[in-house]
């Protein structure tokens, strides 16, 4: 058995070691020249009370203040991450108080600016998609720079503008020129929806099931700028055709709301794939219904020439 002495004096020198570990931790927060400032202002502070909040001023001096130690807020180094601490006392108590950071503040912006584009079966590339990269090669995409420009300058200002049908062959860029206006939209708080047609029949048939249908159609009914990918693509019903884009397209007419398309077909060969239903029926009249709502919400621009990136 090891002696009492020997074991009295392991203890000691192992005790000496954490008290000398504690003091230098102490005078290192102490004397951190923002802590020392804070408690200098604050003559009522006594070494005891000093003491039973040391863990908070060692917290405060660890942690990085407004992200001047964090490349960006994965990297934030502080306990709560995305929020930097401010030192408080009052009186004899000393406490911490967390606020965010600037980063963080920036990433909930981006995530509230993102939430402003509702897709329904949009590719990500699209979703990117901008001016400054949209194709400028012949006179028809510099009109349609135009277009968006002044739509958007029109929008902010509270006027009301027609939106545009675009068509064309495809591999011309259509769907991108919707992901920029999009994005022109987000940048300026406005919300919108891009909805790819052929996916969105199938979506509103499989919303009868979950009764989720109404109010489906209510939401696009009134989305500030609502946008139609490909129409003409779809395998349409008169259901479809009268019951959800007729009344959705109906409704943003007598509001004024502003719609844009884009699709293979000019607006005479739309007319006549929404004329005749899956079942071979024709229903001219309908379908001229929808075609006259789309003239009124939208303006129709070509495009001819190929799509190519400038980025």
């Amino acid at each position: 058995m090891e002696p009492i002495q020997s074991a009295m004096k392991k203890w000691m020198n192992s005790n000496k070691k954490i008290s000398d570990n504690f003091n230098q931790q102490r005078m290192n927060v102490i004397n951190d020249p923002e802590i020392r400032q804070k408690l200098s202002d604050h003559v009522e502070l006594d070494e005891q009370d000093i003491n039973r909040h040391l863990m908070k001023l060692y917290e405060y001096q660890q942690a990085s203040k407004n992200c001047q130690d964090c490349p960006n807020l994965d990297g934030c180094k502080n306990i709560l991450k995305g929020f930097t601490p401010h030192l408080d006392i009052d009186g004899k108590s000393i406490s911490l108080r967390y606020e965010k950071c600037k980063n963080k503040v920036h990433e909930e912006a981006q995530i509230e600016k993102e939430s402003l584009v509702k897709s329904l079966y949009i590719p990500k590339q699209i979703k990117l998609a901008k001016l400054e990269n949209m194709d400028a090669s012949s006179y028809e995409r510099k009109e349609v720079i135009k277009e968006i420009i002044e739509f958007v300058q029109n929008y902010s200002s509270g006027t009301f503008h027609r939106g545009l049908y675009i068509h064309g062959q495809f591999g011309t860029g259509k769907s991108y020129i919707l992901g920029v206006i999009a994005n022109e939209l987000k940048n300026r708080s406005v919300n919108s929806a891009i909805i790819y047609m052929p996916e969105f029949v199938r979506e509103m048939k499989a919303s009868i099931k979950n009764d989720s249908l109404q109010s489906k159609v209510e939401r696009f009914k009134k989305v500030d700028v609502l946008m139609f990918d490909d129409i003409g693509a779809e395998s349409i019903s008169p259901w479809f055709r009268d019951e959800i884009l007729g009344a959705i397209l109906q409704y943003r007419m007598m509001e004024e709301l502003p719609v844009f398309f884009t699709s293979n077909y000019n607006l005479a060969q739309l007319e006549d794939h929404l004329s005749t239903s899956n079942r071979g029926d024709v229903e001219t009249i309908k379908a001229g219904r929808i075609i006259e709502r789309i003239t009124q919400l939208s303006k129709p621009l070509e495009l001819s020439n190929r799509y190519r990136s400038s980025e």
